[in-house]
């Protein structure tokens, strides 16, 4: 079942998966899984040893160290994973950014563009411009997203061009998010317009997918009302609505919504009358949703898949210890970060630098 809107498995704020490869709901069999194999396991020592902040500082640097390796992987999935596990460390991210900008895949430029527009890398606005004539649709939108917020005059009527005219859903959906992300709510009558859109060669999934990324943009841009379009995917009435449910999780995440706190908790635990649970994408991602909203009980759910045969489930399980942030789970990211899928290797060192910086967070004195 195509999904070609879930987002990064690293970061989860960009479409990259819409950039690089295309993403997929994970099924039993899928093509490129490799064996299971036993959860990563914490033991009293290693867990101790990760109370020492300069333990910490170590394997942080030593996961820099490989993400930057990764950033020149030959997967152009892992590079543009890569390149954004390192928006944790800005000034590590803005020499990888820069190369990423001319790289031959339009997903790895279209990444490198956003991350350079979050951390606002002001520096790196020659290497953007050519960007605004990129044969990718994506490229050029990620591009007047990183110039406008690096606080360059752009022309952003393209975006507006894109998310009301493009052919395509994915390309419509990127732009919305751009405009939520720029956060100008003049854009609030032109993202209503869009989500009225009749795509007629686009399937009912495609647009409904398009119309959740218009609501979370609107929800941005203070349109509260809209936070209910996107709690309503939560409850799926055939199985092709499970790829609305999984974003619509990330999204809720992502605005911090914690009037859906319940709802996220009942897809964990969820079981059908056989005993079925919901799809692990579902079930990771609500689990991230709900510690970014402070709620850091999801680490069981990890481990209920750090060793799955699917990499993709793997790499969502590192990115779930990251969000989380306990210590104890820093163990089993350095042992996922030496696992022999590059995807795996990617997340656990992102989940590595995320997991960091929220312990830093929590020491901080109040």
């Amino acid at each position: 079942m195509q999904n070609r809107y879930l987002r990064s498995v690293v970061v989860g704020a960009t479409l990259l998966v819409v950039l690089a490869t295309g993403g997929c709901m994970a099924r039993k069999g899928q093509s490129g899984a490799t064996k299971s194999a036993p959860p990563p396991q914490a033991t009293p020592r290693e867990i101790a040893k990760f109370k020492d902040p300069a333990a910490v500082a170590d394997l942080k640097d030593r996961a820099t160290e490989l993400l930057l390796r990764l950033a020149a992987d030959p997967s152009p999935q892992i590079r543009a994973n890569a390149i954004e596990a390192l928006l944790e460390t800005p000034g590590k991210l803005e020499p990888e950014a820069a190369k990423g900008l001319i790289d031959p895949n339009s997903g790895v430029r279209s990444t490198a563009a956003m991350m350079i527009g979050r951390a606002q890398l002001a520096s790196q606005v020659s290497g953007l411009m050519p960007l605004l004539k990129d044969p990718s649709a994506f490229v050029r939108a990620s591009a007047i997203y990183a110039l406008a917020r690096c606080g360059q005059k752009v022309d952003q009527s393209p975006l507006a061009d894109l998310v009301l005219n493009d052919l395509s859903p994915r390309i419509r959906s990127h732009a919305a998010f751009l405009i939520g992300e720029l956060g100008e709510p003049s854009a609030i009558p032109l993202l209503k317009e869009a989500g009225k859109a009749k795509l007629i060669k686009s399937s009912p999934s495609e647009i409904r997918l398009m119309q959740l990324q218009i609501a979370e943009a609107m929800v941005k841009l203070g349109v509260d009302s809209e936070v209910e379009v996107i709690r309503a995917a939560l409850y799926p009435s055939r199985p092709e609505d499970l790829e609305g449910v999984a974003l619509a999780v990330q999204i809720l995440g992502q605005i911090r919504d914690r009037g859906a706190i319940d709802q996220l908790i009942y897809l964990t635990a969820y079981r059908d009358s056989k005993g079925g649970q919901m799809p692990a994408e579902v079930r990771l991602g609500s689990a991230i949703a709900l510690a970014r909203m402070g709620l850091d009980q999801g680490t069981f759910i990890a481990d209920e898949y750090a060793g799955s045969p699917i990499p993709v489930l793997r790499a969502q399980s590192a990115f779930v210890y990251g969000q989380v942030g306990r210590s104890e789970n820093l163990p089993k990211l350095e042992k996922m970060m030496a696992d022999s899928e590059g995807l795996i290797r990617v997340s656990a060192a992102g989940g590595v630098l995320r997991a960091g910086s929220i312990l830093a967070q929590q020491q901080e004195p109040r």
